[in-house]
């Protein structure tokens, strides 16, 4: 098949030949570092004042100051390994160092030394990008263009595993293979891993989370969502695990604050890790999303919280336990539900895009013989293998929420076992002796974040929702692993799991630990009532797992040929094409800006918002309970040198059009010169729609101004050791 080599060469056109983007190309784009010197004429078009060429190298300043925590981002603001994030990405280490006597959620916590910082929650890491690496022809070589259905899936992965393993030689690094373009470009990305971080300042919650749930996604906003970090290393500068000899990672570069003040209009750009974006997803995808799959997922996950908040009512100790679930399941519900709104609001016209668009690439395709040699056969099969996923979505929904912790649990460890009995190569990514510590890190992690009374609710809601389907279409070794009937109701399934529970040894965390040890015969031999389900459903499960990646193989390959056709389409006609977001690190710039009219009729929504609308919300209850101290300071007008004498205050929060999405939370967002002015943590629920439809008029992303944060650190929290070592005036 010797269109790959051809098809590489046609992805670096497609990705790099991008005359006349200029500044057409407005705020749309998460652009990849080196995509970024083919777009400098519209980034110094909009304000850019530092060389664009210097945002493509990773190790230099500032993209080397800029880490990612695995979900979030963050950036390097000292050269003693001081790191910044938001509040909501520290949360979980905040959650996980608090007890009803100690609750650091409500209260805050400022470490006074180095001696004073906190482990942050097990599996924490910070990690450094330091190279970047085409390896298409690599995972794509010769032999698993010749293969199909699951044999491609397995030689992909046979080729990533063996590319991240010798990126890992030396230890200390991280790599991974990612994807592109619906399987079309893969890149090796190599990371230092750093596993000692601690926690080293966090607000009051209702500093760091003021407005909750109610102002999540909206404007005006009024948040204080930052939190400190650092990250250490072993005596010998490498990375190493937690140890009170290591001492704080000397970073190669770090962001400074703003030497200027900013202001609307001004030039901003974001640097960070977004995590998906689906806006070259095909039209029937699209629709399966807003018609079937989003719906059906906000419903279950408004019924979690529903759950979780009964369950955990007038008890601090399971509240503490599940806040940190209850943050991320309020934050993805909310933000599919403004999703959806848009999409009934708009979704006709969306729709109407997505298939022109779709035609138009077809009908290309088709006018060439070559093209439609190359490309035509991809489009009916990717269809048909859609159209089959989408089908088993649909049956196994409940199912995905049905299953008990500890099975789930269980699961994990006996397959670990298995695998561990064969050689490291030959493992299943996640199985690896790489993977050994995070695995144990999890297993831990589980005793801060897991309560009985919530999880047997929880599991016995959408068990019995389950069983309740056509016995067609149940899962038969699902039931007879766990001794579950067709039709049983709530409450005796609710008793069922109590009483599996009540026989478990894997509740304890010493004993979870245990089992990472053991080979598969002892499991085998177990009596536990959640490994003995382990073991009968691991069979099943691995026929299961085969005929996805039978499916998956299939669907990597035709899906690639859409993309690739899609990017030589765009090539043809010289327009840019950024992949989707999907983790890895990119790049987008825009302005200060409001919007007028906003989201309703009449609608302005201005810039910035300051310290007096935090008064004004102040209801002393739920999510607008100010701290005093903080409404004293306020009150007192002790601005310090923070205040904007345009505003009459200190600014708290502004308004850019910078294209971000989930991931970005914690992303420095910096000024011309690449200085700190803020941290991204938010967009605004009638424009989170661009994840898939990209809307210039209604995106905005909604920063923390850096002024604010230091504000409170320097008035409020008294955080002097902090804002000194970051070299605050």
């Amino acid at each position: 098949m010797a269109f790959w080599p051809a098809a590489t060469a046609l992805t670096r056109r497609s990705l790099f030949t991008l005359a006349g983007a200029g500044a057409a190309m407005a705020a749309e784009g998460m652009w990849m570092p080196q995509q970024l010197p083919t777009i400098s004429k519209a980034l110094k078009e909009n304000g850019l004042a530092i060389d664009p060429a210097k945002l493509s190298k990773l190790t230099e300043f500032p993209m080397g100051a800029v880490v990612s925590l695995g979900g979030c981002t963050a950036s390097f603001v000292s050269p003693q390994g001081l790191v910044v994030t938001n509040h909501h990405c520290a949360y979980g280490s905040i959650q996980y160092n608090s007890q009803p006597q100690k609750d650091l959620i409500k209260s805050g916590f400022l470490a006074q030394s180095f001696e004073e910082e906190l482990p942050a929650a097990p599996g924490s890491r910070v990690f450094v990008t330091e190279e970047v690496k085409d390896v298409t022809a690599l995972v794509l070589d010769a032999k698993a263009q010749g293969l199909k259905g699951k044999a491609r899936v397995d030689a992909l992965d046979a080729n990533s595993k063996r590319l991240v393993s010798e990126c890992e030689q030396g230890g200390g690094y991280r790599c991974t293979v990612s994807s592109f373009y619906g399987g079309a470009v893969y890149q090796l990305i190599k990371q230092m891993e750093i596993k000692d971080v601690r926690l080293v300042h966090a607000p009051a919650d209702m500093v760091g989370r003021f407005g909750g749930d109610t102002d999540n996604w909206m404007w005006p906003r009024h948040t204080g969502d930052y939190s400190f970090y650092r990250a250490y290393v072993g005596p010998d500068g490498k990375p190493a695990e937690f140890n009170k000899a290591n001492k704080p990672y000397a970073p190669k570069h770090f962001l400074k604050l703003a030497s200027s003040p900013l202001k609307e209009g001004d030039f901003v750009m974001v640097t960070g890790y977004p995590g998906r974006t689906n806006r070259l997803r095909l039209p029937s995808e699209v629709a399966f999303n807003f018609e079937w799959q989003q719906p059906a997922s906000i419903k279950a996950y408004g019924e979690q919280l529903d759950i979780i908040r009964r369950e955990t009512s007038g008890r601090r100790d399971a509240e503490i336990m599940m806040a940190n679930t209850v943050a991320g399941l309020a934050n993805a519900h909310k933000n599919m539900g403004g999703k959806q709104a848009s999409w009934e609001q708009d979704g006709q016209a969306i729709m109407g895009r997505k298939v022109a668009e779709y035609e138009g690439l077809k009908k290309w395709v088709k006018a060439d013989p070559k093209r439609m040699a190359e490309y035509g056969a991809a489009f009916a099969e990717v269809e048909r293998l859609l159209a089959d996923s989408q089908a088993e979505a649909r049956r196994d929904f409940l199912l995905g929420y049905s299953e008990p912790t500890f099975l789930g649990v269980a699961r994990g460890l006996y397959e670990n076992a298995v695998q561990r009995a064969l050689p490291d190569a030959q493992r299943k990514p996640g199985f690896q002796d790489r993977d050994q510590a995070r695995r144990a890190q999890a297993l831990t992690a589980l005793s801060r974040r897991y309560d009985a009374q919530v999880s047997v609710k929880l599991t016995a809601h959408f068990l019995s929702q389950y069983l309740a389907q056509p016995a067609s279409q149940l899962d038969p070794a699902f039931l007879s692993a766990l001794q579950l009937k067709p039709g049983m109701s709530e409450a005796e399934v609710q008793a069922h799991l109590v009483r599996l529970n009540g026989a478990t040894q894997l509740a304890r965390t010493e004993d979870r630990l245990a089992w990472l040890a053991q080979d598969a015969s002892a499991f085998k031999a177990s009596q536990d009532p959640y490994i003995q389900a382990a073991v009968a459903l691991y069979t099943h499960d691995r026929a299961e797992e085969a005929k996805g990646k039978e499916r998956a193989g299939l669907q990597q390959e035709a899906y690639a040929g859409v993309m690739r056709a899609l990017m030589a389409f765009k090539a043809a006609k010289k327009q840019p094409l950024y992949p989707d977001a999907n983790g890895t690190l990119r790049v987008s710039f825009g302005k200060v800006q409001g919007r007028n009219p906003g989201g309703a009729d009449g609608t302005t929504w201005t810039a910035f918002t300051t310290l007096n609308g935090i008064l004004e919300k102040h209801k002393g209850e739920g999510d607008f309970d100010a701290p005093a101290v903080q409404r004293e300071a306020i009150k007192a007008r002790r601005f310090d040198q923070y205040a904007v004498p345009e505003l009459g205050s200190v600014p708290v929060n502004f308004l850019s059009t910078q294209d971000t999405t989930g991931g970005n939370s914690g992303s420095p967002v910096l000024n011309k010169n690449a200085e700190l002015v803020g941290l991204l943590f938010d967009g605004t629920l009638d424009g989170v729609i661009s994840d898939w439809d990209f809307n210039d008029r209604m995106n905005r992303s909604i920063v923390l101004d850096a002024r604010y944060m230091l504000w409170q650190m320097k008035v409020v929290d008294k955080a002097e050791r902090l804002l000194k070592e970051m070299g605050a005036k």
